[in-house]
């Protein structure tokens, strides 16, 4: 005899309406947990509609690490899917599409092991972490490949963001590359924004929902 398991994603606003949490099901016994942490067709019942090309894994030793504000413009325009598989990070996403209402604001989310959230942000948008815990790995999908010639950065400590990291200026483990990026006033290639589809609105208006 079989059993059909039914498995459940939901999602969860953010300050931003493009910026998503996805809160993926677990199914778990004595042995441990299944997880279905990505479909295509429920992702885009619920406004995430992606193709993915690269999936990255990185580890951090240090609670306190900091990566970012890191993105891609066009024509290599990354759109990523972020979760941790151990440790926490407090995760960040920047708009930064000229003209847009948002320009400049960001919205953030606590992702754990335990939690088993992720991090939907869409091309047009800056993203960095910083870690929690020691020994955290954070795993990501991107829409697209990386390129050395589109990759950009604004600097993690810009006050004009406003973000309220988890460390200072001093604790802070950061690259040498990132602790000299420029403020988002000072760059010159971003993304340009465009109005969404009504489509689009609806599904940000929805707010949590289930994927069918």
């Amino acid at each position: 005899m079989s059993v059909e398991c039914r498995f459940e994603m939901r999602i969860m606003d953010t300050a931003l309406p493009e910026i998503k949490v996805v809160m993926p099901q677990r199914i778990g016994d004595t042995r441990g947990f299944f997880s279905e942490v990505w479909n295509v067709r429920d992702f885009a019942s619920v406004g995430i509609d992606a193709a993915f090309v690269q999936d990255n894994h990185v580890r951090n030793p240090l609670k306190g690490t900091l990566r970012g504000l890191h993105y891609q413009v066009p024509p290599a325009a990354q759109g990523k899917l972020v979760r941790v598989t151990r440790g926490a990070i407090f995760d960040v996403a920047v708009d930064v599409r000229r003209g847009s209402p948002a320009f400049g604001r960001h919205a953030a989310a606590v992702l754990t092991a335990d939690n088993w959230y992720q991090l939907w942000i869409p091309p047009g948008f800056a993203h960095g972490y910083c870690t929690l815990e020691d020994d955290s790995e954070v795993q990501y999908k991107t829409t697209d490949f990386y390129s050395p010639t589109h990759d950009h950065g604004i600097a993690w400590d810009d006050p004009a963001l406003m973000i309220t990291w988890p460390v200072t200026l001093e604790t802070a483990i950061v690259s040498e590359r990132d602790r000299t990026l420029s403020r988002l006033c000072e760059q010159t290639r971003l993304f340009e924004y465009s109005e969404p589809s009504a489509h689009q609105r609806h599904q940000w208006r929805s707010g949590v929902k289930e994927a069918s």
